[in-house]
């Protein structure tokens, strides 16, 4: 049997040994999981995984490669990937390069060989927890002492947003969409173009006064990675330009709107993460099964102070999924429409804000 040269630590002492692919680096992260049967190439360039270690529960990663259109951004800033198999020979006719290589090019840090199925049970019971990936051979006092004074950073959305604004063009583009880049997914982009908008990306932390000079038609917030409460700039300037404009959010960009609004978010014990999430929207009573990727949530009771009505709860745990103010015009959820990886059943969402758009229009 091969020898185990790989193994992350917790800080009570817990050890878990593997095979390491990907960037041999040794790095303190958060430890998560994600429950999507396919697409890692999605979740390992979603940048709302920056410093986090991802475990995933499909036991087979790496069997179909990495194409070069599926990823999410163009630099990955994921901390690092747990898998029970990976394979490092990939069939796949539109496959250019393996996982593991694409890991190594971006620092990302694997371990194989792990069981997955013990792994989730302890963070389901435990919680989302610090951990180090480190060598097979780093004594554990030595492990224990970087894990107690290493703290996971906090500045994600300022690491993953773009730093100057940049511009995606639709095909007979009718509409003109600021998107505010706290880690935005590409696909959400690609789904704003397919709707006729110009997306301009702009930096997380723009001002009122740059997107006004821009003239949107409508402005939307994006996902991106930590904590919402860390994100000043982003819910001061929501707080200035509600009700100026349509407005749209996902995922972090949902939990900003909510906090704008006098709302408040809280984290939850081990996160939404994959794509099989139930969702009820309370308007039809129709139910969604969703793509997930956050670790906080809304508080339902705070948001009934503010001037934001619930829209959609999760019918698994009852948290809030998505909120809006009709006489602002604007309104988010904490699922991904975009859908990448993931079900298609919400993206009618941005068919939504292309209507709140036309609305705008109209009565402007």
């Amino acid at each position: 049997m091969k020898e185990f040269d790989a193994k992350i630590v917790f800080e009570d002492g817990t050890e878990y040994y593997g095979y390491a692919f990907g960037a041999k680096e040794q790095k303190v992260t958060e430890l998560v999981f994600n429950t999507s049967m396919a697409g890692y190439q999605e979740i390992l360039s979603d940048p709302s995984y920056t410093y986090q270690t991802v475990v995933m529960t499909y036991p087979l990663i790496g069997n179909y490669g990495m194409t070069s259109w599926d990823y999410e951004t163009k630099t990955p800033t994921i901390g690092g990937l747990v898998v029970r198999e990976y394979n490092d020979f990939p069939s796949n006719w539109g496959s250019v390069e393996s996982l593991g290589e694409v890991m190594e090019k971006y620092g990302v840090t694997g371990i194989s060989g792990i069981d997955t199925r013990k792994l989730t049970r302890r963070i389901r019971d435990l919680g989302s927890c610090k951990i180090l990936t480190t060598a097979a051979s780093t004594p554990l006092d030595e492990a224990l002492k970087i894990l107690a004074s290493t703290d996971v950073p906090r500045d994600g959305v300022s690491k993953v947003s773009c730093k100057k604004a940049w511009e995606s063009k639709a095909q007979d583009a009718a509409y003109k969409v600021v998107a505010v880049d706290c880690g935005i997914k590409h696909n959400i982009i690609r789904s704003l173009n397919k709707r006729g908008c110009d997306v301009v990306v702009v930096p997380w932390n723009t001002t009122a006064k740059q997107i006004e000079a821009m003239r949107p038609d409508g402005v939307f917030f994006s996902n991106g990675p930590g904590d919402p409460e860390d994100v000043v700039p982003v819910i001061n300037l929501i707080k200035e330009i509600k009700g100026k404009y349509p407005i749209f959010g996902i995922c972090l960009g949902h939990q900003l709107i909510s906090l704008a609004y006098g709302a408040k978010t809280y984290k939850l014990k081990f996160g939404h993460r994959g794509g099989n999430h139930p969702v009820k929207d309370l308007k039809t009573g129709k139910i969604e099964v969703t793509a997930q990727n956050h670790s906080y949530a809304v508080d339902a009771k705070s948001v009934g102070k503010t001037d934001l009505t619930v829209t959609h709860m999760n019918i698994l745990d009852n948290t809030v999924e998505g909120v809006e103010c009709v006489k602002d015009n604007i309104f988010s959820v904490q699922y991904h429409p975009e859908s990448c990886p993931g079900p298609q059943d919400s993206a009618y969402l941005f068919d939504k804000f292309i209507r709140n758009i036309e609305e705008g229009k109209k009565n402007a």
